[in-house]
């Protein structure tokens, strides 16, 4: 065992992440103005852990001021929400804005500010209104394209005075993925074409937020917070290799080059014609993408994907799927988040921080969410009724510190964010596992209170820097 500190510096983000529909609630949501994970919710209760959805969340929407200053307290120096989208407009057509929620943002943005910390706006975090899903397809539609830019265009005007950090999409591939790839998500269509569509249009509407914000002005950045799952083979052999590189171009670099690069992998779009997967691109959007790439990417990293070359035949009448390409892997002996069923392996940080340096032109960028979520956190209680959540801190640490290293190492890195401030609403899972430095109380009203966790945080901010303890020692 060996002990090591290293230097937080001082401009270094420690903040942490959440979104519009996992925490607000629908408090004050008029008739009409359902997002997906509402219809979801709406359609589909059962498959919600404990029947738990977004209708109350952590009822953010009425108690913001006290959780900013709980902000404040853990020594959050930025925060990551979004702005639904569903709920911003009450005609999503001709982009009228629901002045009542907006007038929420405005006061949550002013709150912020008085305490020091700075906002961080997602644009769309699966808060696609539901109308447009149902009228259109939604991203399936370019009409839906326009409508998204103008709805940006709208919380631009708003609130470009306010916040200066944009992001368009948190992990925009997560949905079409989850639907109409495997099919395990409301309304449950696999459908590989319309899976390839909705990734274009996300990448189209980025960069035409991003030409957007340049021909207006404004201040700050956009950026989009993608989800690139660090993969490893099983294996050297080739197969093997070939497996894991297959997995990364459909799953990664489908966002990661177009957004950094402005073009797809060729190789990506010879697999797609040979697979016959339809989608609708031309030349003009393309050259859109091309001359409009990101400013900055915030990466989401909580576990390494392993993967093998197939052993089996792709069955000739099952449509086209990634996974013709290969095969989950799990490594005998990795160390495990028993409650998620993820493996915890820190060096995914340092590892997607040197591909960064090295293929993506080092681009500015920064860990958007990495937490830990751990079921029946109450076993943890001490006698105060403080959660002691000693596993949280050690994750938070060893996942810091390779952040740290590669920034050291020279990786373009600016911060670490925290999935999540406080306990909230996840897809299905709602509030089994927990992951905030703060206890959402579910028997008493949603009320909070800080575990453990929160106050090493706060002394992390305050003295900037990290000291750890690393399981090194040969045995």
């Amino acid at each position: 065992m060996s002990t090591k500190t290293i230097a937080i510096p001082p401009s270094f983000i420690l903040g942490a992440a959440a979104s519009a529909w996992q925490t607000e609630g629908w408090e004050g949501k008029k008739a009409g103005q359902d997002s997906w994970p509402d219809l979801w919710y709406k359609n589909d209760r059962h498959v919600w852990h404990e029947g738990y959805g977004p209708a109350v969340a952590t009822n953010f929407y009425q108690r913001f001021r006290e959780d900013v200053q709980l902000m404040k307290q853990a020594g959050l120096t930025h925060y990551r929400t979004s702005i639904n989208w569903s709920r911003f407009l009450t005609d999503y057509e001709q982009g009228v804005v629901d002045e009542t929620y907006a007038s929420y943002y405005d006061q949550l943005f002013d709150e912020m500010q008085r305490h020091g910390i700075t906002p961080m706006i997602c644009l769309e975090h699966y808060e696609l209104p539901g109308y447009l899903l149902e009228t259109y397809g939604g991203w399936a539609s370019k009409r839906v394209v326009e409508l998204y830019l103008l709805y940006v265009e709208k919380v631009l005007e708003r609130f470009h005075h306010k916040v200066t950090r944009w992001f368009t999409f948190n992990e925009p591939i997560v949905v079409q993925t989850r639907v109409y790839l495997d099919a395990l998500r409301w309304p449950y269509e696999q459908n590989t074409n319309t899976w390839m569509q909705w990734n274009h249009h996300k990448n189209l509407a980025t960069a035409k937020v991003v030409k957007l914000f340049r021909e207006k002005g404004y201040v700050g950045s956009v950026g989009c917070i993608l989800n690139p799952e660090v993969t490893y083979p099983r294996s050297s052999a080739p197969h093997d290799v070939l497996a894991a590189q297959r997995y990364d171009l459909f799953y990664n670099r489908v966002f990661l080059d177009p957004l950094v690069k402005g073009h797809y992998p060729q190789e990506l779009i010879d697999l797609l014609e040979k697979h016959n997967v339809k989608w609708d691109y031309s030349a003009e959007e393309l050259a859109i993408i091309r001359d409009n790439t990101v400013d900055e990417l915030g990466i989401n990293l909580y576990y390494p994907h392993r993967v093998k070359a197939p052993s089996r035949a792709w069955h000739p009448e099952t449509p086209f799927h990634p996974a013709y390409y290969y095969e989950p892997f799990e490594l005998p002996g990795r160390k495990m988040n028993k409650s998620r069923g993820w493996e915890i392996l820190p060096e995914i940080i340092y590892d997607m921080a040197m591909r960064i340096k090295n293929e993506y032109g080092n681009i500015p960028w920064f860990v958007a969410e990495s937490g830990m979520g751990v079921e029946n956190e109450g076993q943890f209680r001490n006698a105060e009724g403080t959660i002691e959540d000693d596993y949280r801190i050690e994750f938070i640490a060893a996942h810091l510190y390779q952040t740290l290293r590669a920034r050291e190492a020279g990786a373009n890195c600016h911060g670490y964010m925290l999935w999540a401030f406080t306990d909230n609403v996840s897809p299905m899972n709602a509030f089994k596992n927990r992951y905030g430095l703060v206890e959402i109380d579910l028997q008493r009203n949603r009320d909070r209170r800080a575990k453990k966790s929160l106050h090493w945080f706060r002394s992390l901010s305050d003295e900037r820097r990290l000291t750890l303890t690393l399981d090194d020692e040969v045995r």
